[in-house]
């Protein structure tokens, strides 16, 4: 039995943070976009004399397969029966700059299990298991929602699939990103979440009113540094594109500047990242969110 999946990646440019006692309907509020680049999981699944599980990585690598084991098991839970679970993740992007790798491995996954498994879970149903991996993983916060949605969004309730809500934000922009170096999204939550949930909430609001591309940069940058993130390298970064007239963001939860800007800009602006020693990325805005690639 094979099954197959697509996950975005996601960045998120400002975050408030809300705790609840169930993981489905914990999360953030926030805002940030999903980009056609992300990652497609491929599954295999036996009968076996005993449940396993092999996890096997190409492309970037992770530090480790928690978020991966976890799903795995949740999964397991709904079969009758032994099965052994082949799990190939093909990672297009770093891990560990924001990018929200482990929402889009939880995901892809979950759809991809749901198939081959023939769970017959719901969409909405595979979304949560996708989301409380990332909870209970401490790798994520909302990135499950944002890119189990696509496009470019608004987080205005916490929590899951079915559970959380966002609005989108219409872009035909191109997305432009240099990463340089990552920083551990668990420890970031376990450190920096008391500073930043006043501020992230008035930006949520702010937003919802505005609709505006270049707003959405500038409180980013603005949240970065109120929560102290921005290195040097990234200030220099920020500086040469507003030089030529073009804004830009911070992804959250690594060492990395992004920005949105219309094709006409993107040699631009690709001239000035590619001067810094980091990945520079081009893409779209992905509107179209997770999904499975049928298999025969």
């Amino acid at each position: 039995m094979l099954g197959k999946a697509f996950c975005p990646c996601h960045v998120t440019g400002f975050f408030k943070t809300q705790t609840r006692t169930r993981p489905e309907f914990q999360g953030s509020l926030g805002a940030g976009f999903s980009i056609k680049e992300g990652i497609t999981t491929r599954v295999k699944v036996t009968r076996s004399e005993k449940s396993n599980f092999k996890i096997q990585v190409k492309g970037y690598q992770p530090d480790n397969t928690v978020v991966s084991e976890f799903v795995i098991k949740e999964f397991l839970k709904f079969v009758k029966g032994n099965f052994f679970v082949e799990v190939e993740h093909n990672i297009t992007m770093p891990v560990g700059y924001g990018l929200g790798c482990s929402a889009a491995v939880a995901l892809s996954l979950a759809l991809a299990l749901n198939q081959a498994l023939n769970t017959d879970l719901t969409n909405i149903q595979v979304g949560v298991i996708a989301h409380n991996a990332e909870i209970h993983c401490k790798t994520g916060l909302g990135d499950v929602l944002s890119s189990f949605h696509g496009g470019f969004e608004i987080r205005t309730k916490q929590g899951a699939p079915g559970i959380g809500k966002l609005k989108k934000i219409k872009s035909n922009s191109s997305v432009l990103i240099i990463c340089f170096s990552p920083i551990s999204t668990k420890k970031f939550i376990s450190e920096k979440m008391e500073s930043v949930n006043g501020l992230g909430g008035k930006m949520v609001n702010k937003l919802i009113k505005s609709h505006n591309n270049n707003e959405f940069l500038d409180m980013s940058i603005e949240f970065a540094k109120y929560i102290q993130i921005v290195t040097p390298k990234m200030y220099s970064v920020i500086h040469d594109l507003r030089e030529i007239g073009i804004r830009s963001g911070v992804a959250i939860f690594g060492e990395t500047v992004f920005t949105l800007v219309p094709n006409s800009m993107v040699a631009n602006v690709l001239e000035i990242l590619k001067k810094y020693e980091g990945i520079v990325i081009r893409s779209e805005i992905d509107n179209v969110g997770a999904k499975v690639a049928y298999t025969n």
